[in-house]
């Protein structure tokens, strides 16, 4: 993703890349360790500990973002109710930085200032404005962009869960 307003990663060869195998398909992820740091650290913890292995996409949007990593997907997934109240039992501080939230950024959800957690979304929009100095951006699709687009396009009910599981499957580093 290369957009003016949100700085490229062409520069930082050294950034963490994951890949985030899903039931649909990969998404490739460079972060922004030097803007971010306590934000790509604490979602490194969770992936390499198997955290977001199998936990659903339940927030899906179309033209907007999709959202996954609450673990009460995984731990009650057919409680739909509570799904997107889950946490990894802390919260930790916002790390404002240059990055935008654009298509293709990789934000923290949150529920107000300082509440980060193990939730996150993947914007598909153009841009979101609005939300720029209120979620954490942490890293950007670098390929799989067409997969984030399927599972945005996904069938949802009225509070936007998709009818069907769309899991993450695992989590790789390339270079942790």
């Amino acid at each position: 993703m290369n957009n003016a307003s949100s700085p490229s990663l062409s520069s930082n060869t050294n950034a963490t890349k994951a890949i985030i195998k899903t039931s649909q398909g990969d998404i490739s992820v460079a972060f922004f360790d030097q803007d971010a740091p306590n934000t790509v650290k604490n979602f490194v913890k969770l992936a390499q500990s198997g955290f977001y292995d199998g936990i659903l996409w339940h927030r899906v949007i179309p033209d907007f973002m999709i959202q996954t990593g609450d673990p009460l997907t995984k731990s009650q997934p057919d409680n739909w109710p509570v799904h997107g109240t889950g946490d990894p039992g802390y919260a930790f501080a916002d790390e404002f930085n240059n990055h935008k939230v654009v298509r293709g950024a990789v934000a923290m959800a949150n529920s107000g200032p300082d509440t980060n957690g193990s939730q996150f979304f993947i914007v598909t929009a153009e841009a979101t404005p609005w939300l720029d100095g209120k979620h954490t951006v942490f890293g950007e699709v670098t390929a799989g962009m067409d997969v984030v687009d399927a599972i945005s396009q996904a069938q949802t009910d009225a509070n936007n869960h998709p009818l069907a599981d769309i899991k993450i499957v695992s989590i790789k580093f390339v270079n942790p």
